[in-house]
């Protein structure tokens, strides 16, 4: 479903992606995972096309994305869906019109297919009751199940998602995690940036671990838990290996 081999990219002078490589399986939930700082985010950002890389390859669906002129990635982009760090709503908006903003914007259904899909979409996330709201009068926790409630109303085959459960306690944190796990089970793919350990664990069919714009780790959970690599130890264990951990807590690009 996406592929990405071989991609450099620097940003000014500075080396931000190095060599990344790997691919996400159709309907498959792929964790990234790294310190702040690693380059995650910024690997969302080539595969949504914001960011050419210098070099390498990156399809989706098949497709070579990475010489598209803006009108066709624009095409490209709406399979896929973006839920944002901070939810990304519009504040003036209530969540209905947060929810079928996109639709309304790109499709041609009916007004009531619209209200249905909003309808089954806040359903899905447990938050049909908020429909006439404002995202003031939400928690953070909602505002990002109405991030995902947007996304997935948009009939995106894939799901990207940066640091989902940043900033969250854990509660709300784990019914985000429950979310992108019932997803998994509607085929969506998914793709899931974050630092959460928690998370990763909960939500992932497989990991890719980044350090300083490199892959260091891509395989399962439990193969990620079992490394004997220092670096993997340091950031899933930062008081067994204090040098390990250094490694990730003072990467030399601040760019994610």
């Amino acid at each position: 479903m996406i592929a990405l081999s071989g991609v450099w990219l620097t940003l000014g002078e500075r080396p931000v992606l190095n060599d990344i490589s790997f691919d996400v399986q159709a309907g498959q939930t792929k964790v990234i995972l790294g310190a702040s700082g690693s380059g995650k985010t910024t690997i969302l950002r080539v595969i949504l096309g914001l960011y050419r890389p210098d070099r390498g390859s990156i399809r989706v669906d098949g497709q070579e994305i990475t010489e598209l002129d803006e009108r066709n990635l624009t095409l490209v982009r709406q399979d896929m869906a973006m839920v944002f760090q901070g939810a990304a709503l519009f504040d003036s908006l209530t969540v209905r019109e947060n929810v079928w903003y996109r639709l309304w914007e790109h499709s041609r259904l009916s007004d009531e297919t619209i209200e249905q899909t909003v309808q089954e979409s806040l359903q899905f996330v447990g938050l049909a009751d908020t429909v006439d709201k404002m995202p003031a009068e939400l928690s953070g926790g909602m505002r990002k199940r109405v991030g995902i409630a947007r996304a997935l109303a948009s009939g995106a085959k894939v799901l990207l998602y940066d640091e989902p459960t940043g900033g969250l306690d854990p509660i709300n944190a784990c019914m985000i995690s429950r979310l992108i796990t019932k997803l998994s089970t509607k085929g969506i793919t998914q793709v899931v940036v974050t630092h959460d350990l928690d998370a990763a664990y909960r939500v992932a069919d497989r990991i890719v671990m980044i350090q300083r714009g490199r892959v260091i780790f891509d395989g399962t959970p439990d193969g990620l838990q079992q490394s004997d690599d220092p670096a993997i130890r340091g950031f899933i264990d930062p008081g067994s290996l204090t040098n390990g951990w250094e490694t990730f807590a003072n990467p030399p690009n601040p760019v994610d």
